[in-house]
């Protein structure tokens, strides 16, 4: 089913895949997040393969699975600012939370995605645990060079309005605010699964053991051998998430 999720004063486009049969009773959620938009297509063909991947993860496990645009993707509003997108994942956990039969909501992120579930969970105790695949453990590097982010928000569509943002220093402030790394150890002893490719060329592999030692050793770190950035297209990290998944559900 597509429609769309208010977060805010934005809509946000949005999958939300059902299992085909389902128990009765309450049942789980999934909301999954995507990371930055890169590549052919920019923002606009952004998560282009997350309603496939909802569907597939539904169908597997029995869960309903919610996938979204975050602002400034695909056909979702807005322009994007880190702390939008935390919002975001928030006003998703909301409609989930919401929705008739869902009895627990779970996070599951890609990338900048991931991070921000992270940030999530660590302040919302309605979400159950967390899922990450190739996410980085601050955003240091996107806080260096401001201009020459924004210009890349620009090419990429994920800003559209010309005037946004209004203050770019407060807007750069928040990859300094959003910390990924502080939050992570509020998520234990809810379950986190950290993923990630050993030959991950965008984001490096010490930043998942980064984030497994700030989760205090309580963290079930996956390193996939040979696998690089793009985890969500690696049948090993799929089938990982889905395991993860079936061991967790309502109760």
């Amino acid at each position: 089913m597509d429609g769309a999720i208010p977060s805010g004063d934005l809509k946000l486009a949005a999958h939300i895949a059902q299992p085909a049969r389902a128990a009765a009773g309450p049942r789980s959620a999934l909301v999954v997040c995507h990371g930055f938009p890169a590549g052919p297509g920019g923002a606009l063909t952004s998560a282009q393969t997350y309603p496939d991947l909802a569907d597939h993860l539904a169908a597997e496990t029995g869960w309903t699975v919610l996938a979204f645009n975050f602002r400034g993707t695909g056909e979702s509003e807005g322009n994007f600012s880190l702390e939008g997108w935390l919002d975001d994942v928030v006003a998703v956990v909301d409609h989930a939370v919401d929705m008739p039969r869902i009895g627990g909501v779970w996070v599951a992120g890609s990338s900048a995605g991931g991070s921000l579930a992270l940030c999530a969970a660590a302040d919302d105790d309605r979400i159950r645990g967390v899922a990450t695949l190739a996410a980085p453990a601050d955003f240091d590097d996107w806080a260096s060079d401001a201009r020459g982010l924004i210009a890349q928000c620009r090419s990429v569509g994920v800003i559209r309005d010309a005037d946004f943002p209004e203050d770019v220093e407060a807007w750069t402030s928040e990859f300094k605010t959003v910390r990924p790394l502080a939050a992570v150890g509020g998520i234990p002893p809810r379950p986190l699964l950290l993923m990630h490719g050993s030959d991950d060329s965008t984001v490096p592999v010490s930043d998942a053991r980064a984030l497994a030692d700030a989760a205090d050793g309580q963290a079930d770190l996956r390193v996939i051998a040979g696998a690089g950035h793009r985890l969500r297209h690696d049948p090993r990290a799929i089938a990982a998430l889905m395991g993860w998944m079936e061991r967790q559900g309502v109760g």
